[in-house]
């Protein structure tokens, strides 16, 4: 095998020709390529090219300030994006809504997979995931605007079963980054966060006949790295780019912890306890539905608080947490660092992770509740003038063998106080999270019912169920009044069970449960 050629950032950057479809790495604000795509945004800027770009990814890739997918999001220089999230992006999320671009979001999971059909010349995912949703081609298709009219999903039957095809699109470039590389293109990750999908994409380009650029921190001896770390093999390697500094940093904006990357183990004891609060309230009521020895999937936001009061509660060990991008225990981060955990067990390529949770893996998932229907349909994708996208939303929710969806009543400017066990409304949020119609289906009632998967619906005054003739109303928060703060702060009126309970005193007092 011969030896890579060390580019430039510049110099990659001059690899990608007008029209191509590019791909890149990158989970949220980790794993980016940043010196890459930089280099890119930089020389479209100074000359013009290369334009009218297809930009494919499958997770969330930046950090809300011009970095990762954000870099292509200039007028001229993208015609099509393929992504699995968009509200890390909010440049490239303005040009869809402005219809600058075509522009598409399919679940993150089936993206990830996708690179690997792509790699073995398949026509495509064959999968049931996204039915009943927006990814449907009977509901949307995935299309995000007017502008975007070619289909890229299709219904099809296999064996008497409904099924969604994805379909396979030619790779001409990748740009991906690694930790060390040795002189002949092979490439580790061992410093970084997770491996994501790189073997995969690596594989998808170079068997499209196309390039793989990897962005690497140094470049080590022949015979120094260890054949087991190697992810990305240097027969699928064009060149190399070494970086450091600032366009290397494990997570946008953060410094290097060993950690995360599974590298050395910290103590985890002892966690500050965190006040009683209307998110808390929340997780403490979903932690309720812990079970001994289950595999969880906890979602950004409110669910990231249940890991918290888990272990305040000494039933951590309950469950064993796990994040979409690959990690299997430990402690899962939020914010930029989502997508790390510390201290994991292990660190699963993505594709691997989302086969485990399409096939049903997942015992519990808990997940935002953001906008929820008559029908008991969720929406996390689209509000009005911003496009969120779904993520491994759809993959997750749809295969849990229980999903909860974990808000607050309502939005925009809630505010609770707390009496001996009872709640107290201060303020009203200024916004309904339940309505009679979601803006976008993210999660499908109709196909939950249809699998029969048990679903529950639990913010800090009032808990629903998905039962197979609509959405119950099975629980109350005591001081909370059942007409004038539940009824009329939704648009619809639901079922309500004629046993229908308090929410437990214990959930609002600023002392400890006694789960366990």
């Amino acid at each position: 095998m011969g030896i890579k050629p060390i580019f430039s950032a510049e110099e990659a950057a001059f690899l990608v020709e007008d029209g191509m479809t590019v791909t890149a790495s990158g989970f949220v604000a980790s794993v980016l390529p940043e010196m890459l795509t930089g280099a890119l945004e930089s020389r479209f800027l100074k000359t013009g090219s290369p334009k009218n770009l297809t930009l494919f990814y499958a997770a969330a890739q930046g950090n809300r300030d011009g970095s990762g997918a954000d870099h292509f999001a200039h007028p001229g220089m993208l015609k099509r994006v393929i992504g699995g999230h968009y509200n890390m992006v909010p440049k490239i999320g303005k040009m869809i809504l402005d219809n600058e671009i075509e522009a598409y979001n399919f679940p993150q999971g089936t993206l990830s997979q996708l690179y690997r059909d792509i790699a073995a010349h398949k026509p495509g995912t064959i999968t049931h995931v996204g039915i009943g949703t927006f990814a449907d081609p009977r509901v949307e298709g995935g299309k995000l605007n007017k502008r975007t009219k070619e289909d890229m999903v299709e219904v099809i039957d296999i064996l008497g079963e409904e099924k969604l095809i994805y379909k396979a699109i030619p790779l001409n470039i990748a740009f991906l980054r690694g930790s060390l590389a040795d002189p002949y293109g092979n490439v580790t990750l061992e410093h970084e966060a997770g491996p994501l999908e790189s073997t995969s994409v690596a594989q998808a380009v170079h068997n499209s006949g196309g390039k793989v650029i990897v962005q690497v921190e140094r470049i080590v001896s022949p015979g120094q790295l260890d054949p087991r770390m190697v992810i990305i093999p240097g027969i699928y390697v064009d060149g190399l780019v070494v970086s450091g500094g600032k366009d290397h940093e494990q997570f946008v904006g953060w410094e290097y912890d060993p950690s995360i990357s599974g590298e050395t183990r910290v103590p985890v004891e002892g966690l500050e306890r965190d006040q009683l609060c209307t998110k808390k309230i929340i997780a403490r009521r979903a932690a309720m539905e812990l079970e001994k020895n289950s595999v969880v999937n906890l979602g950004i936001g409110i669910p990231e608080y249940i890991a918290q009061v888990a272990n305040e509660e000494k039933i951590g060990d309950y469950m064993t947490l796990t994040v979409e991008n690959g990690p299997i225990g430990g402690i899962p981060l939020g914010g930029s660092r989502f997508g790390g955990s510390i201290n994991p067990q292990a660190i699963l390529d993505q594709p691997y992770q989302f086969d485990f949770y399409d096939g049903g893996g997942a015992d519990f998932a808990f997940l935002g509740l953001a906008q929820t229907d008559r029908r008991g349909n969720i929406n996390v994708s689209k509000f009005g003038p911003r496009i969120a996208g779904c993520g491994g939303f759809i993959n997750i929710t749809q295969n849990a063998k229980k999903v909860f969806f974990c808000g607050t009543f309502t939005a925009g400017g809630l505010d609770i106080g707390f009496d001996n066990g009872k709640i107290r409304i201060l303020q009203e949020g200024k916004t309904k999270k339940f309505v009679k119609e979601v803006e976008q289906i993210t999660f499908s009632a109709d196909y939950a019912r249809r699998t029969n998967q048990p679903v529950q619906y639990i913010t800090e005054r009032a808990v629903f169920e998905l039962r197979s003739d609509g959405l119950y109303l099975t629980e109350i928060a005591p001081g909370v009044d059942l007409q004038t703060q539940v009824l009329d702060q939704m648009e619809f009126k639901p079922k309500i069970d004629e046993n229908l309970k308090l929410m437990d005193l214990r959930l609002f007092r600023d002392e400890p449960m006694g789960l366990a």
